[in-house]
């Protein structure tokens, strides 16, 4: 029976009985695979005062929109949508001429690599660093030209912005990459055997292009989520390449970074609802007669 957008399903276990008939499922629950203990860790931080100005804007614009006060050309709902995600990333995406604020979930993240960079020295722990917006134009080699050279460098993008702050914060230019600077399959092996040997001990990218296939993980101690994506699938992708089969941690550390009082709030709610209606089908254990219940990924959506 279907109610809007909500589902509630019955005669759950002949549903999945035909289901697994067509489809070969292998669940996680299934597998049990020897992997490394998760750890996650939801880390919030207060929006600045131009955060807050601007989410009212959007709150304005949304009610425009609805009144059908605005040209859809003019400006719509996935503008605002794009706006906001922009916006909960870093204030500078949505208005350049905005300040650096130091307590963004960039600059936070930034510290938090950095002491796990510091404390696992010994061990050339490496740690992989998920972010599906602003990505670079360019690649990291020219980014560290133009800091050779003294020149300054403007703000257009997150990545960058990552790498000029570890740089300044003492991590050796040889020791960070983008996936993006590996554009064929042969750059890609040499770029994941750095950082399986821990020669490469920082690595970002993109869940389009660090998701499926990159075996990075034998010496991965934390991975770091900036941003949320569209689907629960892409957060379980970000996850599966440090709780994977090979890696040398028995325990590592999953953070992901939310501006309070943003867009962040609304996108963990949609990833959270999407995984409600995957997770009644994608088990291995024994359905009840009917179901809508939230399962443990899920309340791991709700918490954040």
């Amino acid at each position: 029976k279907m109610k809007r957008r909500f589902a509630r399903f019955f005669n759950l276990p002949e549903l999945i009985a035909m289901f697994k008939e067509v489809a070969d499922i292998k669940t996680a629950d299934m597998l049990n695979l020897p992997t490394p203990n998760a750890h996650y860790h939801n880390i919030a931080v207060k929006p600045s005062e131009e955060q807050k100005r601007i989410v009212e804007n959007l709150a304005e614009r949304a009610d425009a929109i609805r009144n059908n006060n605005v040209d859809p050309t003019v400006d719509n709902m996935l503008k605002i949508t794009n706006d906001g995600r922009k916006l909960a990333l870093d204030q500078r995406l949505f208005d350049p001429s905005l300040d650096d604020n130091p307590n963004s979930k960039v600059n936070t993240c930034i510290e938090n690599v950095m002491h796990i960079y510091e404390n696992t020295k010994d061990k050339k722990s490496t740690q992989l660093i998920f972010c599906d917006m602003s990505t670079p134009a360019k690649n990291s080699k020219t980014t560290l030209e133009m800091m050779e050279k003294n020149e300054d460098i403007p703000y257009s993008n997150v990545y960058d912005d990552i790498f000029v702050k570890l740089i300044k914060n003492g991590v050796p230019a040889k020791e960070i990459a983008y996936i993006h600077d590996a554009a064929t399959d042969v750059k890609k092996k040499e770029l994941f055997s750095k950082v399986r040997s821990g020669s490469v001990r920082i690595l970002i990218g993109s869940t389009a292009k660090m998701g499926a296939g990159t075996n990075v993980q034998d010496l991965l101690i934390a991975s770091h989520d900036l941003d949320c994506p569209w689907r629960p699938s892409d957060l379980e992708q970000r996850a599966g390449r440090i709780i994977r089969q090979g890696n040398k941690n028995s325990d590592v550390d999953i953070y992901r970074y939310v501006t309070e009082q943003t867009f962040d709030a609304y996108l963990y709610q949609l990833v959270e609802n999407k995984q409600k209606f995957i997770s009644q089908i994608m088990t291995s254990k024994s359905p009840v007669r009917s179901a809508e219940d939230i399962d443990e990924a899920s309340l791991n959506y709700a918490e954040i």
